[in-house]
């Protein structure tokens, strides 16, 4: 899908919708949610380079366990991101190549046993180390087989394998939809021997080599997916931040509105100079469409580095409406890491960090600000909130859509053609208005006066059409003023 920004002097070559963005142009076509974070996470199981959705608890601990050690991140990760409320969460394991599944190999009955089948985790990983298989007899009937699976003291299957050959055993164990754990491949011939708790070995996560550029290369794969919010696993490594940054960038200006929520480690959180090292960040970004985590949380017994918290911040953002905000949102912990004072969150809020803030009764959030300091050419202070952000991409991606679905290579670029197009942009902004998303009086869409009327400045191609969309993004109450008289 073609789009993103343009210039006079710098138009596009591919056919699409471009939109520019300036002050107060912020337009769209059919408002819909903007719920899917994404997560690259560390395990010890699950599918490696694939984008798997991940939907309660009960799938992380299916999908990749809960298992925490060595350096594995996605239980964290991933429950911080439900916890936030997101409506749709894709996670996405890294690996090195180190990273093998676990295996054993069972031998057959004959005179002089004989390799016959290999028996494989299902994914890689160190999880597979646990697993055991046994051949019996079946309970039931004597003349038949089964297999039964075990991780640890627990019992996880058991699958009839009929004669116990290899053929029959290889089918009942690949065939069964229940097997979420192994697979079986044929090496041999004949009955396979019984076997009681043989353990699978060699099983490896591959955790313990991924680098940046690991991260840096699944960036590739984020851009072929539709999501909005983008959260690491913790990492806060400055390299990676900055390059990451750089990214984010780049695909938005490609017309791809995705916000990243990023953080610092536990030490800079909680170091004396946390104020300064937040806000560092932030101005080391300086951009709209990164959220700079500035403060760590506390939830039962457990503390989290601003860059854990940064998934529940996705959540968060992912799971709101268009028209809601961040600013004092609730949040699951019972403290923050390091308590900010007065003067020290008036610093940070006003240099694009991102603040939970403990208020005597719960933590919440303070404002809903991203990391730009510094409005550029054509932006406003409204920039620096997320809630303008999210729907500014909102409006970009809906106006996108519909002109694909409906207009571009389908309607003449005619005067009736464009005025179908207006009339499609007016309908849009009076639902958002009714939504409360605009302000509900002073939004419109006409042609560009630059290109058309008695004497435009500039002359469209037979194929461009140039509106001019006009609107005004409303916001919530997030500051009260009143004077008590007292008589």
């Amino acid at each position: 899908m073609a789009g993103g920004n343009w210039s006079l002097t710098n138009q596009p070559v591919l056919p699409g919708l471009y939109m520019n963005f300036v002050g107060a142009a912020e337009t769209a076509i059919q408002s819909g949610a903007r719920g899917v974070v994404v997560a690259p996470v560390k395990a010890h199981w699950g599918p490696i380079g694939q984008f798997v959705e991940v939907a309660n608890e009960t799938a992380i601990n299916e999908l990749f366990t809960s298992d925490e050690s060595d350096g594995a991140t996605a239980f964290t990760t991933l429950y911080l991101a439900l916890l936030g409320g997101t409506k749709k969460l894709l996670a996405y394991r890294l690996a090195d190549n180190s990273a093998t599944e676990a295996v054993v190999t069972l031998k057959n009955t004959a005179v002089t046993p004989a390799d016959a089948l290999i028996v494989r985790a299902k994914y890689k990983g160190e999880r597979g180390n646990d697993f055991k298989v046994t051949i019996q007899p079946s309970l039931a009937v004597a003349s038949l087989k089964e297999l039964k699976l075990y991780e640890g003291n627990t019992h996880l299957r058991t699958i009839a394998i009929g004669d116990g050959t290899v053929e029959s055993t290889v089918a009942a164990i690949n065939e069964d939809s229940g097997n979420k754990w192994i697979v079986a491949e044929k090496v041999g011939t004949g009955t396979l021997a019984e076997v009681s708790g043989v353990v699978l070995a060699g099983g490896e996560s591959g955790i313990s080599g991924i680098t940046n550029a690991d991260y840096i290369a699944a960036t590739e794969a984020f851009e072929t997916q539709d999501f909005h919010v983008l959260t690491l696993d913790g990492v806060s490594d400055a390299a990676l931040r900055t390059s990451l940054v750089a990214w984010v960038k780049r695909v938005r200006g490609e017309g791809k509105g995705i916000i990243a929520t990023l953080g610092g480690p536990k030490a800079e959180d909680i170091a004396a100079d946390a104020v300064s090292k937040s806000i560092a960040r932030s101005i080391a970004t300086d951009f709209e469409g990164v959220i700079n985590v500035g403060t760590g949380g506390k939830m039962n017994g457990k503390e989290y580095s601003s860059a854990q918290v940064a998934a529940w911040v996705a959540g968060l953002i992912a799971g709101q409406a268009l028209k809601e905000s961040t600013t004092y949102a609730v949040t699951p912990f019972e403290d923050v890491t390091r308590r900010w004072t007065r003067s020290e969150q008036e610093q940070g809020i006003q240099n694009g960090v991102f603040l939970l803030v403990h208020d005597g009764r719960r933590v919440k959030v303070l404002r809903g600000v991203n990391s730009l300091i510094t409005p550029r050419q054509g932006q406003n202070n409204g920039w620096k909130k997320i809630r303008k952000i999210r729907v500014i991409d909102q409006i970009n991606s809906d106006l996108q859509r519909q002109a694909e679905d409906h207009y571009i290579g389908k309607v003449n670029n005619t005067e009736e053609g464009r005025l179908a197009l207006i009339a499609a942009g007016k309908q849009y902004l009076q639902t958002l208005a009714s939504e409360s998303v605009i302000e509900a009086t002073g939004f419109n869409v006409t042609l560009d006066s630059r290109f058309y009327g008695n004497a435009p400045q500039f002359q469209p191609a037979d194929d461009q059409v140039f509106l001019a969309w006009t609107a005004d993004a409303s916001d919530v109450m997030e500051q009260i003023f009143g004077t008590f008289n007292v008589q």
